[in-house]
């Protein structure tokens, strides 16, 4: 299969600069300490009294790693003490309990997803004891239609255990594999053997998981282009239902532990171009759909579908296809979206459990969404998810000319129209196959916080 557009390098060059993922909008640097639990709580309110109230969505975080991944920029505790968990996990379900309080009962829990830190660190029990309170809190969606799913780390489950978080009700799982080449695994202190995953991969298929992905990084020390095409062949060979391929950030200023990383392992800024290019042209020749971002799926998984028949969703844990839902987060440094407002627990487990201790939920900052951020926030959605923005939908739905109320955003995309990214039409913007690489770039444009009083570091677009 021949990829969907042709890999302009200097265009992509171009455009590779700072900017924001867009799981949320406004993003993390708007939220602030203001917004404290009485605004959540409100939050929560208002949506129970919504004309449909949504169906509910949870994000749980296991902060817990048994070793250090020198690349990882994520809140992690880096332990060997087990015991650890289960304090942790003391905590957690009173949080749940605290927290379903405020929802009504009627409202179904369609979505589930464990991430971290490792949330595998957890045994069959405590993922049985933790599910067991959930299900006692919420009213859980037990049917095979939900999305529930949780992020592995191969080096810490057997075949065994995939079959018994099966069982548990997951029907989604994430592995986290990286790079296979030995090198640059040592580089990046994360080794584990391709038997591993493969391994894994089949019991989870033998479990029938609905939906089997891998995760990747370019752009990590010691990589080749030579070296990313052995695991990009290897990974092809496995067929998963979906691939993550993800740019590596390299921050050591900002992250601790990539200090660990010798800068004379880091590949030049041109070789990730190079990594790119690999990684599209094989991956797309493979069969796969480019989906948007990092993200490829097979042309079966429900995830290209949605993509095809424009009910593809992003969350803060990328895309999705399920409808819209109010997100409880829990558990230290997780992010929720509860009606128009976003809200983001403490980062330090010290506070966490102090928090807990007083009664009080952990919220630690948030956002109201005002209404020109609802506005531009289901813009830069129909841009990310559906590769155009229809006027019409915004006018009758938000009562605005969107070409008047727009214009500088329409303005600062001339550029990308004249690089083929894009076309602006009298009644929509539509992103151009070469455009969908730099859909963050476009996205940007009409981003109000963008260049004023935004702070904060992001990744490169590309």
């Amino acid at each position: 299969m021949k990829p969907a557009f042709d890999f302009d390098r200097a265009l992509v060059e171009k455009y590779d600069r700072p900017g924001p993922r867009y799981t949320s909008y406004p993003t993390a640097p708007q939220f602030h300490q203001a917004f404290a639990v009485d605004d959540y709580r409100r939050a929560a309110s208002d949506s129970n009294l919504a004309a449909v109230p949504k169906p509910l969505s949870v994000y749980i975080h296991i902060p817990f790693c048994k070793s250090l991944c020198y690349y990882c920029a994520c809140n992690k505790i880096i332990t060997q003490k087990t015991h650890r968990a289960v304090e942790y996990l003391t905590y957690l379900k009173r949080e749940i309990v605290m927290q379903a309080a405020l929802f009504d009962s009627t409202r179904k829990l369609t979505q589930l997803h464990l991430g971290g830190g490792t949330p595998t660190y957890l045994t069959r029990e405590q993922l049985a004891d933790l599910m067991d309170c959930l299900h006692q809190a919420f009213d859980m969606d037990d049917s095979d239609d939900h999305e529930f799913s949780i992020e592995v780390d191969p080096r810490t489950i057997s075949t065994e255990q995939i079959q018994s978080l099966r069982q548990l009700g997951f029907n989604r799982l994430s592995f986290g594999v990286q790079d296979f080449d030995p090198d640059v695994q040592a580089a990046v202190n994360r080794q584990q053997s391709e038997e591993q995953i493969y391994a894994l991969v089949a019991a989870a298929r033998e479990a029938q998981f609905k939906s089997i992905s891998v995760d990747l990084i370019y752009g990590l020390p010691l990589q080749t282009v030579n070296s990313f095409d052995v695991t990009l062949g290897k990974i092809i060979a496995l067929r998963p239902d979906r691939i993550a391929a993800y740019s590596y950030a390299h921050l050591p200023e900002l992250v601790r532990a990539q200090r660990l990383i010798r800068p004379a392992d880091m590949p030049p800024p041109e070789r990730k171009l190079e990594l790119l290019e690999l990684t599209i042209r094989r991956l797309t020749e493979a069969g796969y759909v480019y989906i948007g971002m990092d993200h490829f799926a097979l042309p079966d998984d429900e995830l290209a579908r949605a993509r095809t028949h424009g009910t593809l969703q992003r969350n803060f844990q990328g895309y999705s296809t399920h409808a819209d839902c109010d997100l409880i987060g829990l558990g230290v440094s997780s992010i929720g979206k509860v009606g128009d407002s976003y809200s983001q627990s403490v980062k330090e487990i010290s506070q966490y459990y102090a928090r807990i201790d007083q009664g009080l939920l952990p919220v630690h900052r948030g956002y109201r969404l005002s209404a020109d951020d609802l506005l531009r926030r289901e813009v830069i959605s129909d841009l990310m998810c559906h590769g155009r923005i229809d006027f019409a939908k915004f006018e009758a739905g938000h009562g605005i000319c969107f070409t008047e109320y727009f214009s500088d955003s329409l303005a600062q995309l001339d550029e990308h129209v004249r690089d083929g990214l894009l076309q602006i039409h009298s009644d929509k913007l539509v992103l151009l196959p070469q455009g969908h690489l730099m859909m963050r770039s476009a996205a940007m444009a009409f981003d109000a916080y963008l260049g004023g009083e935004q702070k904060g570091r992001f990744s490169r677009t590309v």
